[in-house]
């Protein structure tokens, strides 16, 4: 099993990307599917299929080629096949609050249910052994961030709080019938959630272990494109990626000698060079600029021979792992990557047996083992691109003198 997500800023070529490796991954024999993570789907359109405006084949998956297939979801299809009960009690609870009927079923699609759907179907695949390769081409970044950190997020609050919520439902739940009209969720309703965590496990470690999943950043030669390009590196070694390649789109061809193009060509120069110093290690490949749209298979299959350039798109390119836990005599070192930041970007707070790193918008939950959990003493001092943290104390959680 591979899984490669292709993400980055809005319109700088993730779907004409992830739809060009899925053709040279079904071509080496592989069944592959290439999954759409954005609201705004596209992929039917850069394979120039025959459909309706508003077509997505109930959210299924279309053969387009041998081997290959798109998947692009629909919500309202999803809402019936995971959401029922969920859904049915919060459309109803905003209808009591005399929203109209339709416009609560509306808006009763609340963030994240896309989302979580998609990691089921991701799930499900890996399970069921269903393809060979998932492709996943991602929405902008901040999306894709939302996405990548919802099975933390869900494992958080059914380990903190759905059984206490549950719980406390069911005692109060007789008694606020008695005096409100706004009805408390069934036990049908926090069933069907747990129904629903159950079909995530372990879709989690499948994303963070590096032999299956990577992540390649699509970027453009552009200062304000590869800020966001720097942004998203961080925030997914934050949640401890591998990013494995750097595909720098659109780069203007050398053959362009039009003094109008002048400037362009010196600033791109400039700005593939300071990638270069970014990201290294990471391998970036160099994509020049079509002289008209990738439209359909054929033009997707030459941007992929010029993506890969005879390598297998299926390889990992880099291996580094983005974060580490080392134990040093009595104490233990967790080393994060985390480039382009400074210490004072990054706050620390320790809850029991959590970690809890917060830099910019993004916060991220690192479960501690029991014994580094227990070590109370913790310091953290930036080293090159590296965030070290140090756990120190005695096995009863006393500082040392």
């Amino acid at each position: 099993m591979r899984i490669i997500f292709f993400a980055g800023k809005g319109g700088v070529g993730k779907t004409s990307v992830a739809a060009a490796t899925g053709i040279k991954s079904a071509q080496m024999g592989c069944k592959t599917v290439v999954m759409s993570l954005d609201v705004a789907h596209s992929l039917a359109d850069i394979f120039d299929l025959d459909r309706g405006l508003l077509d997505q084949n109930r959210g299924l998956p279309i053969e387009v080629a041998d081997n290959l297939w798109i998947q692009e979801l629909d919500i309202q299809e999803e809402i019936q096949r995971y959401w029922g009960d969920i859904h049915m009690y919060i459309s109803g609870l905003l209808n009591r609050t005399g929203l109209d009927e339709v416009l609560a079923e509306e808006l009763a699609v609340f963030p994240g249910m896309e989302e979580v759907s998609l990691l089921l179907y991701i799930n499900k695949y890996i399970r069921e052994k269903a393809y060979d390769v998932i492709l996943l081409d991602c929405a902008p970044t901040g999306e894709s961030l939302r996405f990548i950190s919802i099975p933390t997020t869900l494992d958080w609050y059914m380990k903190k709080i759905f059984k206490w919520e549950r719980t406390l439902a069911k005692y109060i739940r007789p008694v606020a019938k008695r005096v409100t009209d706004i009805p408390l969720p069934e036990d049908n309703y926090f069933q069907a959630i747990a129904d629903l965590f159950e079909k995530l496990q372990g879709v989690d470690q499948v994303l963070v272990d590096p032999e299956i999943t990577t992540v390649r950043l699509v970027t453009n030669p552009e200062k304000v494109v590869l800020k966001e390009t720097q942004r998203a590196f961080m925030y997914f070694c934050l949640y401890k990626m591998n990013i494995d390649a750097v595909i720098m789109n659109r780069i203007l061809p050398e053959t362009v000698t039009d003094a109008y193009f002048s400037n362009w060509l010196k600033g791109q120069q400039r700005n593939f060079e300071k990638a270069a110093e970014f990201f290294n290690p990471v391998p970036i490949f160099p994509v020049n600029l079509f002289s008209g749209e990738i439209i359909g298979y054929d033009h997707l299959r030459d941007l992929a021979d010029q993506i890969y350039a005879g390598r297998n798109p299926l390889e990992r390119f880099y291996k580094e792992e983005p974060y580490q836990l080392l134990k040093e005599n009595s104490s233990y070192r967790l080393r994060l990557k985390l480039p382009f930041i400074s210490k004072e970007d990054v706050e620390l707070s320790k809850l029991y047996e959590e970690l809890v790193i917060r830099i910019g918008g993004f916060k991220r939950h690192i479960l501690l083992p029991r014994q580094v959990a227990s070590l109370n003493s913790v310091t953290a001092k930036m080293e090159g691109r590296h965030l070290n943290i140090v756990f120190e104390g005695d096995e009863h959680g006393r500082e040392k003198e």
